[in-house]
């Protein structure tokens, strides 16, 4: 028997018990749509961490306060100190003290009521100078940025405009912010962010003097300074620049603030998606092994039950190898076609999902390849015993066992 015929012999044994047959593929068909989705929700997660950091601006370093320690001892994270001044911001800015370093932008924020006529909301007043526009990244829809003789005046995100002046032009108009009319002068245009970074668009950037009178902080405090570097190429020595600097300047052994760029907080981010996709996918491909399981399972019972039809094949001069190879195809056939269907469910499901669960899914070719090979081994590799038994079946044995 040619190949040809064997994989006609195969696919006739198939169809005759088709409710079996996609009983037996459905664990497969399970195992790689899951791997699909799992791998799929991690490189999407790790897709949109990567455009969230890449909304804060390119070439850019954060730099956030140390930790504060209350009277009872208790220490808070990073960030909940004052330990960075406008001064700090004013001394990186100088290009013979940071040469790598290109721009530079203090920032104070706190979330504020504002009120517009008879409607208000709560968003994100950022305190800042000029050159926060160009750090961050930020271009205009509308409208101007701050400038140096700024005072009452406000540049608001898409998101707090649609909330505060709903179809209508908010340039020119008064935002009361803790009781201090704001003008404002321009509107950004939106970063495309969803989620947690949705916040980019849900802002009034006002100068930063106006900003630390009304929320009544220190003069000199700022929360976070935003440096960009030259260039990507010279990141890292601006990095150093900026620790070298402000260690001076604080007069401490052990830094008192920390300076974290994009590619630190991007693999910060993806280590905890990485491992929760390795997790979750290793529960996935526990339901490939189940439906390999049930291949074998069902190949034994095609064996058992087809004893005479094999013992016939083997009077009439059938070898071993031709009844193996015959049960090796009908295995084969189920993984792949399995793993072709689980490909589609998965893809299906990578379209569907991100408008029900509000998260991305992203294919990946490599895994949707990976899991068809893994199906179609699985399914050979589970069918290898039944077929083996059906082999060692002797004709007398086989037409006498029924």
């Amino acid at each position: 028997m040619n190949w040809s015929d064997t994989v006609a012999s195969g696919l006739d044994a198939i169809r005759a018990h088709r409710l079996r047959s996609v009983l037996t593929m459905l664990g497969i068909v399970i195992g790689v749509s899951s791997v699909i989705l799992t791998v799929g929700l991690g490189l999407g997660a790790q897709d949109r961490v990567r455009a969230e950091i890449d909304a804060l601006g390119s070439n850019l370093l954060i730099v956030s306060p140390g930790s504060a320690t209350s009277a009872g001892g208790l220490r808070g994270g990073f960030g909940s100190a004052s330990t960075l001044t406008v001064a700090d911001a004013a001394a990186l800015a100088d290009p013979t003290v940071a040469p790598d370093v290109a721009e530079v932008a203090p920032v104070t924020s706190e979330p504020l009521s504002l009120v517009a006529g008879t409607r208000n909301w709560t968003a994100s007043v950022v305190g800042t100078t000029p050159a926060w526009s160009s750090v961050r990244g930020r271009t205009l829809a509308a409208g101007r940025f701050l400038t140096e003789d700024d005072q009452n005046v406000a540049v608001l995100g898409q998101d707090t405009v649609g909330e505060l002046f709903p179809g209508g032009n908010p340039l020119g108009e008064t935002v009361t912010v803790g009781g201090t009319p704001l003008t404002v002068v321009g509107v950004l245009e939106p970063t495309g962010a969803s989620g947690e970074s949705a916040g980019e668009d849900d802002l009034a950037v006002v100068p930063l003097r106006t900003a630390q009178r009304i929320t009544g902080s220190a003069g000199a405090s700022v929360s976070t300074i935003y440096v960009r570097a030259a260039s990507a190429d010279v990141l890292s020595a601006a990095h150093q620049e900026i620790t070298a600097l402000l260690t001076a300047l604080h007069d401490v052994e052990e830094a008192d603030f920390t300076v974290a760029s994009q590619e630190s907080l991007l693999e910060t981010a993806n280590a905890t998606n990485r491992t929760l996709t390795v997790l979750l996918g290793g529960v996935a491909a526990i339901s490939l092994l189940v439906g390999g399981i049930g291949v074998m399972n069902i190949m034994l019972v095609a064996v058992t039950e087809r004893v005479r039809e094999i013992g016939l094949r083997k009077a009439l001069g059938a070898t071993a190898r031709a009844v193996r190879r015959q049960f090796l195809v009908e295995a084969g056939v189920l993984g792949a076609a399995g793993g072709l269907i689980g490909v589609g469910v998965g893809v299906g499901g990578a379209l569907l999902l991100p408008g029900l669960i509000d998260q991305p899914v992203s294919v990946s070719p490599l895994a949707t390849v990976a899991a068809i090979g893994v199906a179609l081994v699985i399914g050979i590799g589970f069918g290898v015993y039944p077929a083996g038994r059906a082999a060692r079946l002797t004709p007398i044995d086989a037409l006498r066992g029924e």
